[in-house]
């Protein structure tokens, strides 16, 4: 049973397969053939290679094609096409339906021939050359397609079959397609290689009027890698970000005009600005000449684009072309303004790994060495900036002692140096001279900076002038560099020598959240006097308190977390010397913290804090002698201790005056 349906799908399977092969492949060839038979021209416009267009009384215009670009030798000598008109033609001649014919030979029958429809002197006459003349392939073929009159609605054209046998009837869109201006023909676009694709630009700028005997200023820029690089007329870093819209804005440039008579002298000889852009494969080259006088009557306006005439190099037209104002600048200008301005663009703060600050201008002053704890950089820029310590240089068996550094500090100091820009781009080739002057035979700071995986340190060093104007140049330890940058004083402000102003601010580790303090008490150094006490239970709260129960709470919040806002140069003493006068300690506050152990006992520590006398709104003094440092505490510890030593005896504000 299962034999004889296996042999009877397979028959029907070999009826449905001959049925195919040998029907429907015979209603596709003729549906195709009546496809053909309609279109007027045949595979002779598969592959165009060069198209004219006439007209009786002159004018049209002629194309060629080299490679894949289109250009126009007719009106103007080779000059870029626009590829979207060229396609429309190109598809109007391919695609080209009649909607009836007639022979030529049955013209006679009715007394009619070829002038009644216009074709003996046709309106338009259309000349193309198909194939391929290179070696091994077909030879070229040109196929004339002649356009008449059109028919009495005015809806259709007669058009002449290349052959000369037959007169077709079109639609009129043909000659809509082909009768394009010559200003729609043409590609206005002049520079056509992207910023993805550009690897050098050159900028010649010829000399001004009142300069003699000289060449101008040549300016060449090339890509290396994801630089940008200065060959001339100095060798330095470009700024990419500048490259980039210097580039966009010649992408940007358009033929505006091709004028009949043109400059006595041509741009391609004496041009103001050459401007050379190089991309993959190719290097185009624009000249810019003399500027187009202006109209009669025009008021200048410095902003406002400038027309030059021009040519592009391999193309004898003369165009005029208008340039925004920036960009003239910026082209005018460009040693300077296509510069990179920022010192340290290459800086990774993420790979960061030590900065040492010093003041060669000192000679007995310390550098501030700043060290990350971490020999591998970390992922982020945030990440780099924890992990740093403040290396106190010390002599004796101890050697350098280590503090925490500040983060924030760190992440600012990070920041200016990344940031750093010229101002001015002051000397490339700076005398012996202009360094003594500037500063740089004793820098007032010196900057070193080490970065994990280069060979060497990178040195920034900074001199100043009589007039304090501040210059930055950039090396390392045995190459100081030879450009001169002018930049802003604000910078010194960033650069402190001392290790204080790196170390964290955090004076001691923040408390666990499971951790309390229990009892503060706070006196008066060798009187002993009692001016504020109290135990806090375990809410948190004041037991009994003696003296204001929110300042104590809030003694006792700062104290979680004690911070100092500055630190004091030096180690713990037994005074401190403030604006010239010897402070002596005056307060003690002792605070004891409880910390659950591991057994649920609390175990319990006294920290004691030495205080001065409030010496202004914003500063006290406080001092840890087991830490040995001296500090300025937060504004809210400094108002809370006012408030338990001084606030019985506060007046509180004036009364207000009566008007």
């Amino acid at each position: 049973m299962r034999t004889k349906v296996t042999l009877a799908l397979l028959f029907l399977n070999v009826a449905l397969f001959f049925f195919i092969f040998r029907f429907e492949r015979e209603w596709r060839t003729e549906a195709a053939s009546r496809e053909a038979r309609r279109l007027v021209l045949g595979p002779e416009t598969a592959n165009i290679r060069s198209l004219d267009l006439t007209l009786p009384a002159g004018g049209g215009f002629a194309l060629t094609r080299e490679r894949d670009a289109w250009f126009l030798t007719r009106p103007l000598d080779r000059w870029p096409a626009n590829a979207h008109a060229v396609n429309a033609i190109l598809h109007a001649l391919q695609l080209l339906e009649h909607e009836t014919s007639f022979a030529v030979a049955d013209l006679a029958k009715n007394r009619q021939s070829v002038a009644d429809f216009g074709l003996e002197k046709p309106r338009l006459t259309v000349a193309f050359t198909s194939g391929d003349d290179r070696s091994g392939a077909a030879a070229p073929r040109t196929t004339v397609l002649r356009i008449g009159d059109a028919t009495p609605d005015n809806k259709r054209l007669y058009v002449l079959s290349p052959d000369g046998a037959r007169i077709h009837v079109v639609n009129r869109g043909l000659a809509d397609s082909l009768n394009v201006p010559a200003e729609q023909l043409r590609d206005d676009g002049l520079l056509s290689t992207r910023v993805f694709e550009a690897r050098s630009l050159g900028v010649q700028i010829a000399p001004r009027p009142a300069d003699t005997g000289g060449a101008g200023v040549r300016v060449r820029i090339r890509r290396e890698g994801a630089r940008w690089m200065f060959d001339a007329p100095v060798s330095a870093r470009a700024s990419g970000q500048a490259l980039e819209l210097a580039i966009n804005g010649l992408n940007g440039l358009r033929a505006k005009a091709f004028p009949a008579t043109g400059p006595a002298t041509a741009p391609s000889t004496a041009p103001v600005l050459r401007l050379a852009l190089e991309g993959n494969g190719k290097l185009e080259t624009l000249f810019l000449g003399e500027t187009v006088p202006p109209a009669p009557g025009a008021k200048p306006d410095p902003r406002a684009p400038v027309e030059f005439y021009a040519q592009l190099e391999g193309r004898r037209a003369v165009f005029t072309v208008e340039v925004p104002a920036a960009l003239l600048e910026t082209l005018r200008t460009a040693q300077e303004s296509l510069r990179e301005k920022r010192l340290l663009v290459d800086l990774d703060p993420a790979r960061l790994t030590a900065i040492s600050l010093a003041s060669p201008v000192q000679p007995n002053s310390v550098p501030c060495d700043l060290r990350r704890l971490v020999d591998a950089p970390a992922g982020t820029a945030r990440e780099a900036q924890r992990d740093w310590q403040v290396v106190l240089r010390g002599e004796g068996p101890a050697g350098p002692r280590t503090l925490p550094a500040d983060p924030a500090a760190l992440a600012r100091l990070v920041g200016q140096l990344t940031a750093l820009r010229a101002q001015k781009f002051q000397s490339d080739a700076p005398t012996s001279a202009d360094l003594e002057e500037w500063g740089f035979n004793r820098p007032v700071r010196e900057i070193t900076l080490t970065v994990a995986g280069e060979p060497a340190p990178v040195v920034l060093r900074l001199g100043t002038d009589i007039r304090r104007n501040v210059y930055a140049r950039v090396g390392n330890a045995t190459e100081p560099g030879n450009s001169i940058y002018a930049v802003g004083r604000e910078i010194l402000d960033e650069l402190a020598l001392a290790p204080s102003a790196w170390r964290n601010r955090a004076v001691i580790d923040p408390l666990p959240a499971n951790a309390r303090v229990t009892r503060l008490r706070l006196t008066e150094v060798g009187a002993e006097t009692v001016l504020a006490e109290t135990a806090f239970n375990p809410d948190g709260d004041a037991a009994a308190p003696r003296g204001d129960p929110a300042a104590l709470k809030a003694v006792a919040g700062a104290f979680r977390a004690l911070r100092a806002s500055r630190y004091v140069p030096g180690p713990f003493t037994a005074q401190v010397t403030a604006a010239g006068d010897d402070r002596p300690w005056r307060f003690q506050l002792q605070a004891t913290v409880a910390v659950p152990g591991s057994d649920g006992a609390e175990q319990s520590s006294v920290t004691t804090v030495l205080f001065t006398e409030r010496t202004g709104g914003d500063q006290q003094f406080a001092g840890i002698r087991e830490l040995d440092t001296i500090f300025v505490p937060e504004q809210p510890l400094i108002d809370a201790l006012w408030t338990l030593t001084h606030g019985p005896r506060d007046p509180g504000p004036p009364p207000e005056r009566k008007p």
